[in-house]
């Protein structure tokens, strides 16, 4: 009887843990640029979840700007940019290009929405 309660209580405990484990692994995001524009400009993401945004640009230099998680990066044609990020807290964050690529810059934008 003791054995199968042990048996039990080690097969929950690494469910529990392969659950925590899984929860730990970041989720890849990825957006691509092109002139004035992010694609998807809308991300969702949950509070305390490891995210890693992959970012591409499909026609030239792009820069990529999230303020208030401290993230800058260029995003180069042809290459990935891997960004990890931790959103630690919820709300809507802005992300923007910070490289003039044009007129039409300005509104290079984009949002994060973190929920709780």
């Amino acid at each position: 009887m003791q054995r199968r309660v042990l048996m039990a209580l080690l097969a929950g405990s690494a469910l529990g843990g392969a659950a925590r484990l899984a929860a730990d692994q970041p989720v890849e995001i990825r957006i691509s640029a092109k002139k004035f524009e992010f694609h998807p400009n809308k991300v969702m993401a949950k509070r305390g979840q490891p995210l890693v945004l992959v970012l591409t640009s499909e026609d030239r230099i792009h820069g990529f700007k999230m303020p208030d998680f401290g993230v800058r990066a260029d995003i180069v044609p042809g290459q990935e940019t891997r960004v990890p990020l931790m959103p630690d807290k919820a709300g809507s964050f802005t992300f923007f290009c910070d490289v003039f690529c044009g007129d039409g810059h300005e509104d290079m934008d984009g949002t994060l929405v973190v929920e709780a």
